[in-house]
């Protein structure tokens, strides 16, 4: 059966969803049985397409590789144009919400009333944004679950990278009673420069010039990316109700040389670690920087990789690594998150 899909949003993280979509449609087909349509996608900034049957991808990344809208898309019966967001979201005929929008972290939105929308339709969405997962998971998901969709949010954490996944599936039967995680690459790539023997402000510069850091690196340097990440886990891997405002926050930009040599002299190396910690019920969690010991597997994660940390009770630590971020990277979480949902439907048919 074709999954259709309707994308909210077409940035970088669409396009290269689509991108994967296009170039691997046959061998899906041929491995999963999966195949895709993309019926609809609404941009605030590039427009908006719908058509039931289904849109030409190639057509639509022509579009916007050369003039960076939809408008140039071939105007041809039944399409229609100019749906905003919810309109796209409840009058399409898609199976699926692909919610790549630009979204406030702090609010959430409007991602929020995206997946609410999309739910209340009887829609499924998968989706990359933070925000929304962090803020509003118990709302969400419950929404979710009252009208019988699925929700799918696996490159919120760690892109592509089956931080949420892995732990549900391969891990299953354990009690995972802590997590510690690099959820951030920019910071560890400074890090690793700052180990190299750069000043923390001539790292910065070079992660900003390589695309990891952007001009305003707050977000990043002082934790609050992490921040968001470290919440999702522990709700939805430890399955622990926790907010944003109790998480203890605390960056890297107030680290000097001489931290770094004294890590250094003491056979570790800084990382920024977001933490969870399950006892008796209740979980703390924590972003700071700390000094690691050389013989933890987190001390050897370099450059703008992220790496995580499950401790349990029947297997001990497990360490899982990759991808953090990138185009095709986190078009490959959406990917898997399809695959499931696709996966789900098929043995309910059967």
């Amino acid at each position: 059966m074709t999954h259709k899909l309707a994308f909210i949003g077409f940035g970088v993280v669409g396009q290269g969803l689509a991108e994967i979509l296009r170039n691997k449609r046959q061998s899906l087909q041929e491995t999963e049985g999966f195949e895709a349509k993309v019926v609809a996608i609404s941009d605030f900034k590039k427009g908006s397409l719908y058509h039931p049957e289904g849109l030409d991808l190639e057509a639509v990344l022509d579009s916007v590789q050369e003039t960076g809208t939809l408008d140039s898309y071939p105007k041809t019966d039944g399409l229609v144009t100019g749906w905003d967001s919810l309109q796209t979201i409840r009058q399409s005929n898609a199976d699926t919400i692909v919610e790549v929008s630009y979204t406030d972290v702090k609010t959430g939105q409007p991602a929020i009333d995206h997946c609410r929308a999309a739910f209340e339709s009887g829609k499924n969405v998968v989706m990359t944004n933070k925000g929304p997962v962090a803020l509003a998971y118990q709302e969400l998901s419950a929404l979710a679950k009252k009208h019988g969709v699925s929700w799918g949010f696996e490159g919120t954490v760690m892109s592509g990278t089956p931080a949420l996944r892995m732990p549900q599936l391969t891990l299953a039967g354990n009690d995972i009673t802590e997590i510690r995680g690099i959820l951030n690459g920019t910071t560890n790539f400074i890090l690793m420069r700052m180990d190299e023997g750069e000043s923390y402000e001539a790292a910065l510069e070079e992660a900003q010039s390589l695309g990891y850091a952007e001009a305003d690196p707050t977000s990043d340097v002082e934790g609050l990316d992490a921040r968001y990440k470290i919440v999702i886990l522990a709700q939805h891997v430890m399955g622990m109700p926790l907010s944003v405002e109790d998480v203890d926050c605390e960056g890297i930009s107030q680290l000097t040389a001489e931290h770094i040599e004294q890590a250094r002299t003491e056979g570790k190396r800084w990382k920024l670690i977001a933490s969870a910690k399950k006892e008796n019920g209740l979980v703390t969690a924590k972003v700071a920087a700390e000094q690691v010991s050389l013989d933890d597997p987190l001390a050897s994660i370099s450059g703008a990789l992220n790496a995580i940390t499950y401790e349990t009770d029947l297997l001990g630590p497990v360490t899982l690594s990759g991808a953090g971020a990138g185009k095709t990277e986190t078009g490959f979480s959406l990917l898997i998150d399809l695959l499931t949902i696709a996966r789900a439907r098929e043995t309910v048919q059967s």
